[in-house]
């Protein structure tokens, strides 16, 4: 594991380099004027349009509270043409652990549902569902940029930014307009916003410490606006966590490091700086049989037996991110542009037992009693660039713009001799004949808008445009995966997905919309792996057709929101994991239809009370049966209590029955996780400290420790293998604010 040091290094490396940036851009500022505040739409890089959420910014602890909007968990917005969820800044603050991810805070959203088998931020999020749509099938944006893996659209939910790292977070649980971007739009998306500088100067240390000797230690620090340069403002937030993890064996240590600074140019003009790096080394178990969970328990990971291919220390994964971009924001005459250049890169080695499980006797062609295994690395960078405009012509206003993102993948794979430090296995000691795979791959994305707003008048508006999405693959494999020959092939896909959505304000407190939109998503990398994928009858697009209908009501006592959908779907891909290998086919076509509502109360005397649920339906045309890892329903409960200085909450999150396999096979029943957080914030106790927060969280209260998903299937016997909902768990938190 690396030390502390280096991760301050790279820190000092980040922040020198946005200063240096910000400094150079100010040799073309203008007259310095009041600088932009943050948040606006001058550092986020998004587009001020109606449909937008509202940005639940983060509030104080320490702040009065007068609205049941600054305490309800998630709240629907008021402008939106579809459904929307905005997860809030406090929520993250104080219920979310300190470990966790944005996988973790979205799960208390409706229709959404995380497995986190050994606690939260702890391991990579294994599922997340929405509405049944699974990782792959919905955008993750961060700041606006979309990002993820170009082979199958997925996300790894703790290989970029903290909870620490993040404002609010919104979860459109829908296709949105022609100018919402990115590759699967048509499930939804889960916007990340960033940290914003909070304009005053600040240094907070923060450390929690809390269950399986999960240790998390912290250093925020903020920038008054630096007159000499216009008005500079700064955040960085450095993290170091470590953790043994409820599983066993199965520990983590985690670095990461955010910057952004946010630099006026003249008075309309903003330029946004942001870099983010993360370093994580981990020990990854492949789930349980159910054999395992009698003998071992249900928080049975991997062995500490150096004669199995469940040894931990041969089931290792290192993984190295960045991310960052340079964002502008402008408006003259009118016209409105935001463009944010941007890059981001993952780098995973790999190393895993053949079969961590058991059924596989030991033996490899450099040692009879050798430990089989296999090591890999997958490899990808990207650069992009999101580019949007807009100007009010007529009676409303005209937006277009288009995203860009050019994808590099590297990804080999190789039997190996665990007990020999993963030398090569093969008959000839080739690591060549050792290979399972050895490809690279690139993915081109380009999509362009244009859509127009046409304010019909003060109370209704509608927004009709379209989007063409052309994508384009090529793959160089010596080593095909699956056939284990060599290809070498090309294929593009394009489409235009029109949309068109209204909005209706019928009360200052009461609005309604419907939308209807046309999606499209082209298909995984794994259908390149035959002999000839030309001929293989799998290269056709996952399409959508999209339509909801929704309403919302917001006041200071009460917000309601509610939403009914259905999404026709034609060729549909859902995956099977195997031996710790995914594989991706088409099932065929699948309806999606559902209930959604939300909302919270305020009581009085510093208590509110929230509330959400769905009723969930995602069933396969030919066979009527329920797609995997779809929940037939979802609902949550929560009383929440703040006054002054404390803050507290009981939170209950209710998943329905699903299937983890196709055809109704491996019944996953519901389950319910109830969980509670508390802090105190205390006034200045001494010269240059503002606050000293203390904060509690106990997470799963009721110790719910039942199988929660399916993990997938051994490779020799096609042993189901599951995950079980991490036991109860504990952690306090400090931090201080010195000014």
């Amino acid at each position: 594991m690396r030390s502390n040091s280096t991760a301050l290094r790279r820190t000092s490396a980040v922040l020198a380099l946005c200063i240096s940036a910000a400094l150079s851009a100010q040799a073309f500022a203008g007259d310095g004027a009041t600088p932009a505040a943050p948040g606006s739409d001058a550092d986020t890089g998004a587009s001020a349009q109606p449909q937008n959420a509202k940005n639940l910014d983060t509030v104080e602890v320490s702040a009065t509270t007068s609205t049941v909007s600054n305490l309800a968990p998630t709240q629907g917005s008021a402008i939106a043409t579809q459904p929307q969820s905005t997860v809030s800044g406090l929520y993250l603050q104080e219920n979310v652990p300190p470990t966790g991810d944005y996988a973790d805070a979205i799960a208390i959203s409706p229709s959404v549902s995380s497995v986190a088998p050994n606690g939260a931020g702890l391991m990579e999020a294994q599922k997340v569902q929405m509405r049944g749509f699974q990782d792959g099938q919905y955008n993750v944006t961060f700041d606006g940029v979309p990002w993820g893996d170009s082979n199958d659209f997925t996300h790894h939910s703790t290989s970029y930014f903290t909870n620490q790292d993040t404002s609010s977070i919104t979860v459109d649980r829908g296709p949105g307009t022609a100018s919402t971007l990115g590759n699967a739009t048509f499930g939804g998306t889960v916007a990340v916003q960033s940290l914003d500088p909070s304009g005053e100067f600040g240094v907070t240390p923060y450390l929690s410490y809390g269950s399986w000797n999960t240790r998390v230690e912290g250093l925020k620090l903020n920038s008054n606006p630096i007159a000499e340069t216009g008005g500079t403002t700064a955040v960085l937030n450095v993290q170091n966590s470590n953790s043994d993890g409820y599983l066993t064996n199965a520990a983590q240590h985690r670095e990461n490091v955010f910057g952004k600074l946010v630099q006026p140019i003249g008075e309309h003009t903003t330029l946004t700086f942001v870099g983010m790096y993360n370093e994580i080394h981990q020990f990854v178990p492949p789930g349980e049989t159910k054999a395992q969970i009698a003998e071992y328990g249900p928080n049975y990971g991997l062995s500490s037996n150096p004669a199995s291919q469940a040894y931990y220390q041969y089931n290792l994964d290192k993984i190295q991110t960045y991310l960052g971009y340079v964002g502008l924001h402008s408006e003259w005459d009118g016209w409105k542009l935001d463009n944010k250049l941007y890059t981001y890169a993952y780098n995973h080695f790999g190393w895993n037992g053949l079969d961590p499980n058991g059924e596989t006797p030991n033996g490899t062609y450099l040692g009879k009693n050798d430990v089989p295994a296999t090591a890999m690395r997958n490899w990808y960078r990207s650069w992009g660039d999101t580019f949007r405009i807009s100007k009010a012509i007529g009676p409303g206003e005209l937006r277009a713009g288009f995203w860009y993102d050019d994808q590099d993948n590297l990804r080999w794979l190789y039997n190996a001799d665990a007990t020999l430090g993963f030398a090569p296995n093969s008959k000839n000691g080739s690591l060549f004949s050792a290979y399972q795979r050895y490809m690279t791959d690139s993915l081109k994305t380009f999509e362009p808008y244009l859509e127009y707003q046409w304010n019909v008048a003060d109370w209704m508006w509608l927004v009709g445009g379209v989007k063409y999405n052309d994508f384009s693959r090529d793959l160089s494999a010596p080593i095909n995966q699956k056939t284990l020959k060599p290809l070498s092939y090309s294929k593009s896909w394009n489409e235009p997905l029109p949309s068109l959505a209204a909005h209706w304000t019928l009360t200052p407190n009461w609005t309604a919309y419907a939308q209807w939109a046309k999606g499209f998503l082209a298909p995984n990398l794994n259908t390149f792996y035959t002999v000839n994928p030309a001929a293989s009858g799998s290269l056709s697009p996952e399409q959508t057709v999209n339509i909801q209908l929704g309403t919302a009501w917001n006041s200071d006592r009460l917000t309601l929101s509610a939403d009914v959908y259905h999404i026709d779907f034609d060729n549909m891909i859902n995956s099977r994991k195997v031996a710790g290998i995914t594989y991706f086919y088409n099932s065929g076509g699948a309806i999606y239809k559902g209930f959604e509502a939300e909302g919270a109360y305020l009581l009085g005397d510093g208590f509110s009370v929230y509330a959400n649920g769905s009723l969930n339906r995602a069933t396969d045309k030919a066979t009527n049966t329920w797609e995997p890892n779809a929940p037939h329903k979802t609902a949550a409960l929560g009383l929440i209590y703040r006054s002054g200085p404390l803050y507290a909450s009981l939170m209950d999150k209710f998943v329905g029955k699903s299937y983890g396999d196709t055809l109704d096979t491996q019944p996953i029943a519901g389950y319910a996780v109830a969980n509670f957080a508390a802090s105190y914030t205390f006034a200045q106790s001494f010269a240059d400290v503002k606050n000293i927060k203390l904060g509690f969280q106990a997470n799963n209260l009721l110790d719910n420790k039942r199988i929660y998903s399916l993990a997938g299937y051994t490779a020799a016997d096609n042993t189901p293998l599951y995950y079980t909902i991490p036991a109860r768990s504990y952690n306090v938190s400090i931090s201080a604010d010195f000014f």
